[in-house]
């Protein structure tokens, strides 16, 4: 099968690896369509990825949707002909190669999540990881173009109960990347109050004020440092969706009282980082969001799909490049030149 490999850094190879074999609790899922994860995947190609910096050769991706080709005589939730999402591979075949979550691979496993958990063997002693929770069947009146979508919604609003946050609340958000746009979109869907962006590309402002938002600013806006004055009030929460320690002396002073800064996802290659400007005055809830809670994951899912059904949510909102995975190389140069907000692989 075609597998994509970071054979090192920013160098990127479509190998032949062997078609895996679904175990008991697992399926087998041709893949159909993935996304590029603007943020991690290339931090991992890059090799600045926490963990992964000396990793090379890994088989690259975690966005995807396909069809179940094959089940485990294990399995109850998955049905051959059925789509499922989040398919990975983490055991290549290939001696030396390792897997940075392998879902850019032709075929793929899934696992039933929910079936291990009846069977009481969802544990490390059977091979069950974490992940596993968020691998899961698709209603079949879901496109798959919009289902690939669901990798990165499905984090996003799952972030929004790991941030706390309430219909009404008045969040600014740093970034107009694929998250920080998803947090726009589906703050407007989910029923946030006031919503404004910070970006420094026109381009993403604008797709920003047509999800909905009320307010946005370039990055040197001094409208920023007058936002209270200028709302008559202070925010609920900032999102930083960039991944910069510096945002969170300059969105301090711009929070309430127990108001909420969130980080989502991660800093690459920072060990440590300092907020000292502001602890005099140190009246405010600060989360980190390094890893997603899968089960708030897992249960977004649900409303995503009805927004969907709705004519809500579409993914052809957020897709701004295709490739076909053979030119999978351009898609990530696309993403490097700042062009892309989400970029769809096809097989």
């Amino acid at each position: 099968m075609k597998t994509i490999v970071a054979h090192a850094a920013n160098e990127i190879r479509i190998v032949d690896t062997p078609i895996p074999k679904p175990g008991p609790y697992q399926a087998l899922v041709k893949t159909e369509f993935a996304c590029i994860c603007n943020h991690t995947d290339s931090e991992l190609l890059r090799g600045s990825f926490p963990g992964m910096e000396q990793a090379f050769p890994f088989a690259l991706g975690h966005e995807s949707v396909g069809v179940v080709q094959e089940v485990g005589e294990k399995v109850r939730h998955f049905k051959t002909g059925a789509r499922a999402i989040s398919g990975l591979v983490f055991d290549l075949g290939v001696p030396g190669l390792e897997s940075g979550w392998g879902g850019f691979c032709e075929y793929v496993l899934v696992n039933d999540h929910e079936a291990m958990v009846t069977d009481g063997v969802d544990n490390e002693a059977n091979g069950w990881i974490e992940v596993f929770e968020i691998q899961t069947p698709l209603a079949p009146d879901i496109p798959p173009e919009d289902a690939v979508l669901l990798c990165t919604w499905r984090e996003v609003l799952g972030a929004f109960r790991d941030f706390h946050f309430q219909p009404g609340d008045d969040v600014l958000i740093f970034g107009g990347g694929p998250v920080g746009l998803s947090f726009v979109k589906l703050g407007r869907l989910f029923g946030l109050g006031w919503i404004g962006l910070v970006d420094r590309h026109p381009e993403k402002r604008s797709k920003a004020e047509a999800f909905g938002a009320d307010a946005t600013f370039d990055r040197e806006d001094p409208a920023l440092n007058d936002l209270t004055k200028i709302r008559g009030k202070k925010l609920d929460a900032i999102v930083d969706a960039v991944g910069s320690p510096k945002l969170i002396d300059q969105g301090l002073p711009l929070l309430k009282r127990a108001g909420s800064f969130c980080v989502y996802g991660f800093y690459a290659g920072l060990k440590q980082f300092s907020i000292s400007n502001h602890l005099g005055d140190f009246n405010y809830n600060i989360f980190v969001h390094q890893w997603p809670t899968r089960l708030f994951e897992k249960e977004a899912q649900t409303p995503l799909c009805q927004w969907i059904r709705e004519g809500k949510l579409s993914g052809q909102e957020f897709t701004s490049h295709r490739f076909p995975i053979r030119h999978i190389d351009q898609g990530f140069d696309a993403v490097r030149n700042r062009k892309v907000i989400k970029a769809l692989l096809s097989y």
